[in-house]
């Protein structure tokens, strides 16, 4: 083999390897980027067949039960049981409820367990449906409140 076949060779491999780092570390940093806009939730019954300890903060995500959603506007007592088919889990929260919280509907709440097993919510979020109607031109949209 020549001297300047090698010394091609040589420089294809180096440029292949220096290719292949540069894209390692684009990847490295486009995932660490992204963990911080995921958010990860449990289901109830994920919660509770896990050791998750009495004031560590969660997220625990499922459907709010038809019959259980309440809320006192003068206490801002926010009261209603979130299941996912086979566990329920009764949350209690301070502040008025987001605007596509219902019953029926999908919620992730954040907060902590209480001894008790009652979640705690220090912020809840209303799951809004994939339903989309546009607006009639000149209309004002309506937001669904109701299954």
């Amino acid at each position: 083999m020549s001297a300047a076949r090698a010394s091609v060779l040589g420089g294809r491999r180096v440029l292949a390897i220096c290719a292949l780092a540069v894209a390692v570390i684009v990847g490295f940093v486009a995932v660490q980027g992204l963990q911080g806009a995921t958010v990860y939730y449990l289901t109830p019954t994920e919660a509770l067949s896990r050791p998750v300890t009495p004031g560590a903060t969660v997220r625990l995500g499922g459907q709010v039960l038809t019959g259980t959603l309440r809320y006192t506007p003068g206490t801002r007592d926010l009261r209603f049981t979130i299941g996912d088919g086979v566990t329920q889990v009764r949350v209690v929260g301070a502040g008025a409820p987001p605007g596509l919280l219902r019953e029926g509907a999908g919620a992730v709440v954040e907060g902590t367990f209480a001894t008790d097993g009652t979640f705690h919510a220090t912020q809840v979020l209303a799951k809004h449906d994939e339903v989309y109607q546009a607006p009639s031109p000149g209309a004002t949209p309506q937001h669904r409140s109701s299954p």
